[in-house]
């Protein structure tokens, strides 16, 4: 236990440095806390082991940076700009997660069919293929200060994204369920999984607002700010302990908390407190992505075959071309219709719950299609991160907005 710590400590160390190595060859610092996470993880040096990422004082601290990382998302969902380009984000979403889930289960169910596999492992595939995972993205947004229309879609997409991914995922499963064994999932329950954390999040924040609003003081503010986080996360962890599973995502409880009170108070007071808190938020993406990195098992990459070269260019087809479709049918800029698309590419850390969550329902019903996802996925998951990092890098950098953000979560 005592050394659990400093195993922590040494890893991030580690992964600031690889962070560094990353930036000085103009690659973004998260593919070198990635790549620290898979060295330092438990496939290789079993430095950021297995025992230290299953403590109880470690989940607990990864749900408390899970929940300050959303205050990215949530703090730029300010109601002005909603207003303006709300149409235009949800209407991309929707094309972008509907055309992947259609052009994954298409190819896959072509596939099996042609394998004589069972047609619903398609959907099960098209249905984790919709997890995006916000952090690595929006690391390169912090990391490398872009801003500009791609920048401003890509924000509160990934709060969208996240939920109707899930909402697809978890009625997936649902229809699966029901049809390979007798414990259906009842309707009620994917709901409640899907939008409990957002409005959880959202009644603590109003509470937030209203006290922040009655603060002149910078440091006051940011203390009430992270005592909103730790209870936002405490209520996320006992709702867990409720539904006996730890199923609610806790980026999406502080994207909830941080969007109401980021709307009850002045904007010259949220600039000051998410400059003081961009430190914070920089040490809780290199946790989040190092947790990210750890499980990926670099020999999958040797490993890897047909299955998880379709999936990872299947998948790519979709995001790419459903996010054009949406950005074309919004008059959206030239330049999210061509580069939206490659900074949804990040996938692993969502679609390997996703995966677990699939397995768990195959593994009683049918073994041998548990072990096709799981295969697929687990290698798709370590070569789809490192190519999914540079192309958001790249997507970025066509697009312009490389180096335009004059002041950090301005």
């Amino acid at each position: 236990m005592v050394l659990q710590p400093i195993q922590l400590l040494l890893s991030m160390a580690v992964a600031w440095c690889f962070g560094k190595l990353a930036g000085a060859v103009r690659l973004p610092p998260i593919l070198g806390w990635l790549v620290a996470g898979m060295v330092l993880g438990p496939h290789l040096l079993n430095v950021f082991s297995q025992p230290l990422m299953d403590s109880l004082w470690y989940t607990t601290l990864e749900h408390i940076l899970e929940c300050t990382l959303g205050l990215m998302i949530g703090t730029e969902l300010l109601w002005n700009k909603l207003k303006r380009a709300g149409r235009q984000i949800f209407v991309t979403t929707i094309t972008e997660s509907l055309g992947t889930f259609l052009v994954v289960s298409a190819v896959f169910a072509l596939v099996f069919w042609m394998q004589g596999e069972p047609i619903y492992l398609a959907f099960l595939l098209g249905g984790i293929s919709l997890a995006t995972a916000p952090a690595p993205s929006l690391s390169i947004v912090s990391q490398m200060k872009t801003a500009g229309p791609v920048t401003s879609t890509l924000i509160p997409m990934a709060a969208l994204d996240d939920l109707v991914g899930a909402l697809i995922f978890f009625c997936v499963v649902a229809a699966v369920s029901a049809h390979v064994s007798a414990l259906a999932v009842p309707v009620w329950l994917i709901l409640v999984l899907v939008f409990l954390p957002i409005p959880l999040g959202g009644a603590l924040g109003y509470v937030t607002g209203g006290i922040l609003r009655c603060l002149r003081r910078p440091g006051a503010s940011v203390a009430v700010v992270w005592i909103s986080i730790l209870v936002t996360s405490c209520v996320g962890m006992a709702a867990n302990h409720l539904l006996g599973t730890s199923v609610l995502n806790f980026m999406l409880l502080g994207m909830g908390l941080s969007a109401v009170f980021a709307n009850r108070i002045s904007q010259p007071a949220l600039e000051a407190i998410m400059k003081r808190m961009t430190p914070a938020i920089g040490l809780a993406m290199i946790v989040v992505i190092l947790n990210l990195g750890a499980p990926l098992d670099y020999h999958l990459i040797l490993g890897a075959g047909l299955y998880t070269a379709l999936y990872i260019v299947a998948r790519a087809l979709g995001k790419y071309s459903g996010a054009y479709v949406g950005a074309a049918a919004t008059g959206s800029p030239r330049t999210v219709r061509r580069y939206l698309g490659l900074t949804l590419l990040p996938h692993s850390g969502v679609s390997l719950l996703f995966t677990g969550i699939a397995v768990s329902v195959l593994s009683g019903p049918d073994p041998q299609g548990a072990e096709v996802i799981q295969g697929t996925i687990a290698a798709a998951a370590v070569i789809n991160e490192i190519l999914a990092v540079l192309l958001a890098k790249k997507g970025f950098e066509w697009a312009g907005e490389l180096g335009k953000q004059k002041e950090a979560f301005s």
